[in-house]
C-alpha cells in the first residue's frame, strides 16, 4: 500500500476514498460495507442515525466512487485505510461493519485498538479462510465478475442477500447498488482479502465492546458464523434481527437502527 506523504503525513489512498456523511454532532460512527456493496447500502443508517451521531460511510478503495488503488490490498491495508479516515476526523470511532466490512472492522480493532470505541458487526464471520471450500468459492467470484460483468453478476447474487420475503423494490435496489459498486481490480483485491482471512485466533485480543447482529434468514454467512464472533469477543451482545436476510441493515432498517442506537446509548452515552 502507498505510504503516507512524508511532508503532510496523509495517506493518499485514505485521502482519495469517497465517503457519504450525515450528522454534525455526537460520536463518530464509521460504516464499512460488504464485499458487493458501497456507501449507498447505509442510506437508512445515514438518514436515521445521523440525527444523533456523525455517520461516515465509505466506498472502499476500488469501489463505486473511490479510485482504484495502485496495487493489491490485503485485509491490513483496508483496516489501515479505515484507521486513516478515523484519524482524519480526530479522536476515535464506533465502527459498524457489514459482512466483509465486519471482518475489516474486527482487524481494525486488533491493529488500532485506540481508534475503536466499540464495534457493531452485522451478518459477518471470522473470514472465508476458515474453510478451504469457502475460500475457493470467494476467489471464484472474481472470475464470474470478469466473465459476465457487474450488472449480470449483481442480478445473480443480490436476491440471495435478502430473505425470500424481501420486496421486489428492495431486490432491485440491492442489485443496482452492487452493479454500480463492483469492478475489477477492486473486487478482486477484496475477495482475496476475505479468502485469506481467518480471525478466530485474534478475536480474543479485541477489548472494545461489541454488538453482533445477524439476520434471522441470513443465507450467506449465517447465524452460526455470527455466534462464533459473539462467543469469542470479550464484551459482546448478540442479536437476531427478525425477518431479515444477510443485509439486515437494509431489509429491516428500523429494527437494525434501534439496536445500534441502543448500543450507542450505552457505549457513547448519547441521550435518549
Amino acid at each position: 500500500m502507498t505510504a503516507a506523504d512524508p511532508v503532510t503525513g496523509v495517506d493518499p489512498v485514505t485521502a482519495a476514498v469517497h465517503v457519504a456523511e450525515a450528522g454534525d454532532q455526537g460520536p463518530l460512527l464509521l460504516c464499512l460495507h460488504g464485499i458487493g456493496s458501497s456507501s449507498a447500502a447505509f442510506a437508512p443508517q445515514l438518514a436515521e442515525l445521523g440525527r444523533c451521531a456523525r455517520v461516515v460511510a465509505w466506498d472502499a478503495p476500488g469501489y463505486a466512487r473511490s479510485p482504484d488503488p495502485d496495487g493489491p490490498l490485503g485485509l491490513d491495508d483496508y483496516a489501515d485505510t479505515a484507521a486513516g479516515l478515523i484519524r482524519a476526523r480526530g479522536g476515535s470511532a464506533h465502527v459498524l461493519g457489514v459482512s466483509w466490512g465486519g471482518v475489516i472492522a474486527l482487524r481494525l480493532a486488533v491493529r488500532h485498538p485506540e481508534l475503536v470505541d466499540s464495534l457493531i458487526v452485522a451478518d459477518s464471520s471470522p473470514g472465508s479462510g476458515t474453510d478451504p471450500a469457502k475460500a475457493a468459492a470467494m476467489r471464484a467470484r472474481v472470475t464470474d465478475l470478469a466473465e459476465v460483468g457487474p450488472r449480470a453478476f449483481a442480478a445473480a447474487r443480490a436476491p440471495r442477500l435478502l430473505s425470500e420475503q424481501a420486496p421486489d423494490a428492495l431486490v432491485r435496489r440491492v442489485t443496482d447498488t452492487m452493479a454500480h459498486a463492483v469492478r475489477l481490480p477492486g473486487y478482486g483485491h477484496a475477495a482475496e482479502s476475505m479468502a485469506a482471512a481467518d480471525l478466530r485466533g485474534e478475536l480474543s485480543r479485541i477489548t472494545a465492546p461489541a454488538l453482533v447482529l445477524c439476520g434471522e434468514q441470513d443465507r450467506v454467512t449465517g447465524v452460526d458464523a455470527s455466534q462464533v464472533l459473539a462467543g469469542a469477543l470479550h464484551k459482546s451482545a448478540y442479536v437476531i434481527v427478525k425477518d431479515a436476510g444477510h443485509l439486515a441493515n437494509q431489509e429491516q432498517p428500523a429494527r437494525f437502527n434501534a439496536w445500534v442506537l441502543s448500543h450507542l446509548r450505552i457505549t457513547a452515552r448519547i441521550p435518549d
